[in-house]
């Protein structure tokens, strides 16, 4: 996992300019058309801080030297829409789905850390209908919520073995369920992590620390575990782990979905893969990550699938090109097996990393246009 989301939402229009540098303008077609938005280091100029509810357009430009990200935030700081892995001089599109109107938030986050800098962003008019009515995307999204559901009913049996086995003092047998467990997060990842500071709290990294937080969660007992040893409170972060997993899990189930959520949920699993897994950061301490990075790949696989029919519909050529690099990264996967699980990290070469990483570009780079072809009208 490779950021936090805990600041307080309407800062107030004032912040528009001040912290996100303001001054940008996109007329657009009577204000309706893309948003640019300039992110660099320091600054994160949105072009436009309105729009009518709807599917609304974001075009993101890094003009920075950190790899950034963008995000647009609802009450909570749930996650309505997200980009990640924005590399300097790169320019990503992407559409979110904000029906309601009322105030939100941008945020971009130089260097993928921290909860970025932010501005108001508001909805205008009254609430818009579902994007389509189209049977196929209402397939779809059925279709994939069932999916969430079933794998967050595994994510809950799974930590419930996993803290089980902490609380127990069974270091061997926690190593065993810990990547179990973890891969049910990571299929439904952009899901489990849009309910604000949950997602921090149970799958930060070490790094949270210097933003202010405490270190719990999954990565806190995993480094008790293969590094230090269990600690006079490892059996207290297991139940803090169990319980914001239970909230988690429940409000996942629960929460509504739209197409255009899947369509960039499917993209936002192979960053997560990009900018955690193929780096070897997320797992540092059990180097697990490869059963991250497959879970992942299942996870956006599943989304792909469920909006299929629509695809196929409307972009068939799209469709082949999308199966022939899922086939190829599917291929290099499988061949890292061992067992029923994967190699550690650890024991990849720089080629076979450079390997996965080439064919998880080329299908990032597929995956990315899905969400254009869902917000045809």
């Amino acid at each position: 996992m490779n950021r936090t989301t805990t600041a307080a939402l309407a800062l107030g229009t004032a912040l528009l300019a001040a912290g996100c540098g303001g001054g940008a303008s996109d007329a657009g077609a009577g204000g309706k058309g893309p948003i640019t938005v300039q992110a660099t280091d320091s600054e994160c100029k949105v072009g436009r801080a309105e729009a009518p509810a709807g599917t609304v357009e974001f075009t993101v430009q890094n003009t920075g030297s950190k790899i950034n990200e963008f995000y647009v935030y609802g009450e909570g700081d749930r996650v309505m829409g997200e980009v990640e892995n924005i590399s300097p001089g790169l320019v990503r599109k992407f559409h979110v789905q904000l029906d309601e109107p009322g105030t939100y938030e941008t945020a971009c986050k130089p260097g993928m850390k921290g909860k970025g800098i932010r501005a108001a962003f508001t909805v205008t008019g009254s609430s818009a209908a579902p994007k389509s009515d189209d049977a196929k995307l209402t397939a779809a999204t059925a279709s994939y919520q069932r999916y969430v559901g079933s794998q967050a009913d595994a994510l809950l049996t799974e930590t419930t073995a996993f803290v089980t086995a902490v609380k127990a003092g069974d270091v061997a047998k926690a190593k065993t369920l810990y990547p179990e467990a973890r891969k049910y997060w990571e299929r439904i990842e952009p899901v489990a992590e849009s309910f604000g500071d949950l997602d921090p709290k149970i799958d930060g990294r070490e790094d949270v620390v210097d933003e202010g937080m405490k270190f719990t969660g999954y990565h806190r007992l995993e480094k008790d575990l293969w590094v230090d040893g269990l600690q006079k409170d490892s059996n207290d972060i297991a139940d803090t782990l169990l319980a914001d997993v239970k909230n988690v899990v429940a409000q996942a189930k629960s929460v509504k979905l739209n197409p255009l959520q899947l369509a960039n949920g499917s993209k936002a699993l192979l960053d997560e893969m990009a900018t955690g897994k193929i780096t070897g950061e997320e797992e540092r301490y059990s180097h697990t990550d490869l059963y991250d990075f497959a879970a992942n790949f299942e996870g956006s696989k599943s989304a792909v699938a469920a909006l299929r029919p629509v695809l196929q519909e409307r972009d068939p050529e799209l469709v082949k090109a999308i199966d022939a690099k899922v086939a190829a990264l599917d291929a290099l996967i499988t061949k890292h097996q061992k067992g029923d699980g994967y190699k550690l990290y650890t024991d990849l070469s720089k080629a076979e990393v450079k390997e996965l990483s080439t064919a998880l570009d080329a299908t990032s780079e597929q995956v990315a246009k899905i969400a254009g072809v869902v917000a045809q009208a």
